[in-house]
């Protein structure tokens, strides 16, 4: 069992440091409006005011993976992209020396960060899949919409909402990755209570409060289940044996460090041959990237 520990993001990832303001005007104008000077006279924006979140989301994806056209629908989750691209810099490890990487994403979202960011920075192919049909809807207008997605992304509605894996793999499937961010928390309340906790954190130095904000937002599928993070991935462990022989490397965040040695222990239990736990340090969040094989 191994361990890897990081400071910052990935050196590879394209978003340390600052954000490139005048660059990313450059390619989406509309990002401009929202420019504003903070306390030491940088170029900055409001990341309480979710059109300015998602208009430098729209601007980071076309500069960087060449999407020209990405939008969710009002109430959806709206993600940060350098914490989302860390994962994938992160995970890429896995795939060194492999050609024709085939990855499953599992629970996409509307936004579908995930598989724009691979497959337009390592030419990966993604089947992502989802259990909320309005997330696959909009995240095929996306695919739809942008040329350089078209036969690098398949959509899977996942139908029954009692398993992750099964009927997504295939029966002659083979994947060398499978990637996911869970939803964390237990319960509408528990969400509800952070999505507070943040939004008092961002008002903290604004006059005119903000009540609520789009970039933390999300449907119940994106941020909470019954049991939270550890019923999500427990149950995950257990059907990842099913398909032992399909998947080159399981994986997923993990939030909370309380979690970690508990899952390990699941995984030995369920017979995988290796583990590995990558340590994402993003600003004053600590993530975690927990990944096993039965290979």
């Amino acid at each position: 069992m191994s361990s890897k520990k990081r400071s910052g993001l990935h050196k590879d990832n394209p978003h340390n440091g600052r954000y490139n303001f005048s660059e990313l005007i450059d390619v989406s104008s509309d990002l401009e409006q929202y420019l504003k000077d903070n306390p030491k006279g940088d170029r900055t924006i409001d990341f309480g005011d979710s059109s300015a979140v998602l208009s430098l989301n729209r601007a980071l994806l076309k500069k960087y993976y060449g999407v020209d056209h990405w939008d969710i629908p009002q109430g959806f989750l709206c993600p940060p992209i350098p914490g989302r691209a860390d994962y994938i810099h992160y995970i890429s490890e896995f795939t060194k020396g492999l050609d024709d990487v085939n990855v499953l994403d599992i629970g996409t979202g509307a936004n579908l960060i995930y598989p724009i960011i691979g497959s337009q920075t390592f030419n990966w192919k993604f089947r992502a899949s989802d259990i909320d049909p309005d997330s696959i809807s909009n995240a095929q207008k996306i695919v739809d919409a942008n040329p350089c997605l078209q036969d690098k992304i398949e959509l899977v509605l996942q139908e029954n909402k009692s398993y992750i894996f099964k009927d997504v793999i295939k029966n002659d499937d083979y994947f060398d990755l499978t990637i996911c961010n869970p939803p964390f928390h237990g319960s509408l309340k528990e969400a509800e209570d952070s999505n507070r906790k943040k939004i008092d954190n961002l008002n903290k130095h604004k006059d005119t409060p903000i009540k609520s904000s789009l970039n933390f937002g999300g449907q119940k599928a994106e941020l909470w289940c019954p049991g939270g993070e550890m019923f999500f991935l427990k149950k995950m462990i257990k059907e990842s044996r099913n398909h032992a022989d399909q998947v080159g490397w399981f994986s997923s965040l993990v939030s909370k460090s309380e979690n970690v040695l508990p899952l390990k222990r699941l995984m030995r239990r369920a017979g995988a041959k290796s583990v590995k736990i990558i340590e994402m340090n993003q600003g004053n969040k600590i993530s975690r990237i927990l990944a096993w094989t039965f290979i």
